[in-house]
């Protein structure tokens, strides 16, 4: 790609309410999308029925964001990638990037808004989604392919769960709580990753195998002896989901004495209610109630150098330029 070529990197993330009011409609356009609720005669069905969840759950939902700010500080925290992903490309190739949220604002429509305002010559699809899932980056680009007219070459991105970058950077931050403990070799490892329904995994979801091996090269890079597990959180429905559960584990390591746990949300690009409060605030008194004394959980990469070095290599190896930014070799 000539460097006098402009680039345009469309940032997919799920979005989140950014206030009160947004909650229900949040919830609406959520459970509206056919990768979140697919059923026999669904179609017929998926409105009303994400109406009465929206409804119904908007309650509790708007109690937990307002524990936590009073609403998502996703799009603030995703701006952020943004913007330093701009600057890491500024020195090899000119480029917009562009935020598009799956349920909320600025959604999908508004970001191909901000495309055709400005002339480019390629896009790059890139979502913040390290492990495909169908329910994430697959809902993410069929939005974008039912909205988007091709004009210009498009390049996607749709997975980096092995990205040595992203691996490094969750390794130092799972480092920068470690070093303020004490005996941090006793601290067990709880690697907590977003759940997913099994009839997804069923249909050949690749989501188990690529977190499976994300946990697997950052404790071969971070060359732990802690002892360690996988667990899943934020389950919703009847419907069976992987396993085991993030609060069966912390029950599990209760009733075996264990005292001592970090929490390492390894789905997460940005802090979320899945983090600041599922694991923070209910994981976390779940685990004190239980009688584990210290519980403590990695904070997300967010705008973390090693992983916006991770995001520009991408890009500019999709475009077909050697990126000149160093990886970390595993």
């Amino acid at each position: 790609m000539p460097a006098s070529k402009k680039l345009a990197v469309v940032l997919f993330q799920l979005g989140g309410p950014d206030s009160q009011a947004a909650v229900e409609p949040f919830l609406y356009n959520l459970f509206c999308d056919p990768d979140i609720i697919n059923f026999p005669g669904s179609f017929l069905a998926r409105k009303p029925l994400a109406k009465l969840i929206s409804i119904t759950r908007s309650k509790v939902a708007g109690q937990h964001y307002a524990e936590i700010g009073g609403g998502s500080p996703i799009r603030r925290l995703t701006e952020q990638q943004a913007r330093a992903l701009e600057l890491a490309l500024r020195p090899h190739i000119p480029a917009r990037t562009i935020v598009a949220m799956r349920y909320w604002h600025p959604d999908t429509a508004e970001a191909i808004a901000a495309l055709e305002s400005a002339p480019f010559d390629e896009i790059v699809l890139l979502p913040l989604y390290p492990h495909y899932s169908f329910a994430t980056t697959g809902s993410s680009l069929k939005e974008w392919n039912r909205l988007y007219k091709p004009r210009v070459p498009v390049h996607l991105i749709d997975h980096f769960f092995d990205h040595p970058d992203y691996i490094a950077g969750v390794v130092e931050r799972i480092n920068s709580v470690l070093q303020q403990l004490a005996r941090p070799e006793e601290v067990h490892l709880v690697f907590s990753a977003h759940g997913l329904p099994m009839a997804l995994v069923e249909k050949g979801d690749p989501y188990p195998q690529h977190i499976e091996a994300t946990v697997r090269l950052v404790r071969e890079l971070g060359s732990w002896s802690n002892p360690h597990v996988l667990c899943f959180q934020s389950r919703v429905g009847p419907q069976k989901w992987l396993t085991p559960s993030l609060t069966g584990t912390i029950e599990r390591m209760a009733s075996e004495g264990q005292s001592r746990m970090l929490v390492i949300p390894i789905s997460f690009l940005t802090e979320h209610i899945e983090t600041l409060h599922e694991i923070n605030i209910e994981a976390r008194e779940l685990a004190e109630s239980l009688g584990i004394t210290e519980f403590h959980m990695m904070p997300a990469l967010n705008d973390s150098p090693l992983l916006i070095r991770a995001l520009a290599d991408l890009v500019l190896r999709a475009v077909g330029r050697r990126s000149g930014v160093a990886t970390l070799a595993l």
